[in-house]
């Protein structure tokens, strides 16, 4: 019996699967061209921080390099839940509108220097994760240096500069509480009204006027933070 016919068969199975093949190397190479100049004119190439949302038809022309995109948007928003808008509560509780609030507020200043605590953890957890994720991808080499770029634009910096602003935030809080402190302790020396202040006391006076200044110092350095945090979101 002859079995030309099966031979003839298996040639053409391999053909079509050689075809097969070269058809999905083709696909992921235009999946991976398609994520790449994304990356490149959409968020490198923007001004500032910039993470867009993608569309349904980028997803899909993007394929699994849409997972990867995830990585980073993930960070974004993960980073504006869990300390961006909780930053915007700690720092109302901690505004203070006179001298009189660092003596009457100083339950809400203590409060928010220990909100502190659970933003820093919570911007370490979220980078963590970011980077752990970013970790397990695997990348041809020029994804991987376009993607490198469009990370650190993303997640590092804003998180690094976002970091910048704790130990200011830090400071200014035990220096309100330090003064708050101070004119408890020596009330019957020093009357407030409004945004004036009148002491009795020179010594009391000159304590004060420095824990003052000191005061005045750390808030010039969380107002150098976030300019540079705003530098870095719009570009400028």
């Amino acid at each position: 019996m002859k079995r030309t016919p099966i031979r003839f068969s298996a040639f053409w199975l391999c053909l079509a699967f050689s075809v097969l093949l070269a058809a999905c190397g083709n696909k992921e190479a235009e999946q991976r061209t398609a994520f790449i100049g994304f990356l490149q004119t959409r968020v490198l190439d923007k001004p500032g921080l910039r993470v867009p949302t993608l569309t349904t038809e980028e997803k899909a022309s993007f394929g699994d390099y849409a997972q990867h995109y995830a990585v980073i948007a993930d960070f974004n928003e993960g980073m504006n839940k869990s300390v961006g808008q909780p930053m915007s509560q700690v720092m109302a509780k901690g505004a203070l509108r006179s001298v009189a609030d660092l003596a009457s507020r100083r339950d809400d200043l203590k409060a928010a220097k220990d909100g502190l605590g659970g933003l820093r953890t919570a911007l370490d957890k979220e980078l963590a994760k970011a980077d752990a994720a970013r970790a397990g991808l695997k990348q041809p080499d020029d994804l991987k240096q376009v993607y490198g770029k469009a990370y650190e634009k993303t997640v590092a910096t804003p998180a690094a500069t976002f970091k910048e602003v704790f130990p200011a935030l830090d400071s200014v809080f035990d220096g309100a509480l330090a003064v708050g402190d101070y004119l408890e302790k020596n009330k019957s020396k020093i009357q407030v009204s409004g945004a004036s202040m009148t002491v009795s006391d020179p010594a009391v006076q000159a304590e004060l006027n420095k824990m003052l200044q000191d005061l005045n110092g750390h808030s010039k350095a969380i107002n150098a933070a976030q300019s540079k945090m705003q530098a870095m979101v719009r570009g400028s």
